[in-house]
């Protein structure tokens, strides 16, 4: 197998720490803030069979100096070479967010001496160029620490590296939020919605009176079993194309209980047909 190494960067706040602790986690030998000047000779590590270094994870961000400027030439080296899988992870995360972030923690924003918006807005421009070398970009905007933890695990993890496409089936309410990173979106919104069946409102879509509910409809059962088939189309083509992860959006409402049920019905179904999929409810508790 060809050793691996992940260079993560991104915008400060996005989750950079917070990923490089599931790299270390995952058995990836990790250094934080690695000079651009030293990663060549970092790379010399996996040339010597004593480091027992196959697996790698490197973090680079706008603190460092000669990040910007040096990157990107350091960067096509290490693409030139077949010895070696290099991926850039650049990290984002929504204005909004970030703002959000550095309010609670209190922590001045490493870019600029103005307000943090503007801060954000400054640094996000001069990364623009290395956010358009990355192989990989995720927002993490609509993650907390173990839904990106579970994110990267899918993606990374030593046992995901062999071709297989992870597929992730994430439930949502329509009135907070469409996730930004979403490959198939899905509307449930036309069947017949459980919350308006007081003995159901308090549920979601986890349990099984709501299933059985929604079971009954006709328009359920069918819109699930087109769904299935779309799914059956689709994946074949999505892994023609190289792509190693995939997400599934299914929308209700209010994100608790069709889009809910829907999601673990073809969760299910992925998971019969020999996939490797997961299924996640952002809004079931909201």
């Amino acid at each position: 197998m060809v050793p691996q190494l992940i260079i993560i960067t991104g915008l400060s706040g996005s989750g950079m720490s917070s990923a490089m602790n599931v790299f270390e986690d995952i058995g990836y030998f990790c250094v934080d803030n690695l000079p651009v000047q030293l990663i060549n000779s970092f790379v010399h590590l996996f040339e010597m069979k004593e480091s027992g270094i196959t697996r790698a994870a490197l973090s680079i961000n706008i603190r460092e100096g000669e990040f910007l400027k040096n990157f990107p030439q350091v960067y096509a080296q290490l693409r030139a070479r077949d010895d070696l899988e290099t991926t850039v992870l650049f990290m984002e995360t929504s204005d909004a967010v970030l703002h959000r972030r550095y309010s609670e923690t209190r922590r001045p924003h490493p870019v600029g001496e103005g307000s943090v918006l503007e801060a954000i807005t400054v640094e996000r421009k001069q990364l623009e160029t290395i956010r358009a070398l990355a192989d990989v970009v995720i927002d993490t905007s609509d993650h907390n620490v173990h839904t990106l933890r579970s994110w990267l695990k899918n993606r990374f993890a030593p046992e995901n590296l062999e071709g297989k496409t992870e597929i992730s089936v994430v439930s949502f309410g329509y009135k907070h939020g469409v996730p930004l990173d979403v490959d198939l979106l899905l509307d449930v919104r036309f069947l017949p919605n459980p919350h308006f069946v007081p003995e159901l409102k308090g549920l979601t879509g986890n349990d099984q009176q709501v299933v059985e509910y929604l079971d009954q409809s006709p328009e359920v059962l069918e819109t699930i079993s087109r769904f299935n088939g779309l799914l059956d189309y689709l994946m074949p083509l999505y892994q023609r194309e190289g792509k190693s992860y995939v997400t599934v959006g299914i929308g209700c409402t209010g994100g608790r209980h069709r889009s809910v049920a829907v999601a673990n019905a073809l969760g299910k179904y992925l998971n019969r047909k020999g996939y490797h999929a997961r299924v996640i409810h952002r809004d079931v508790k909201k």
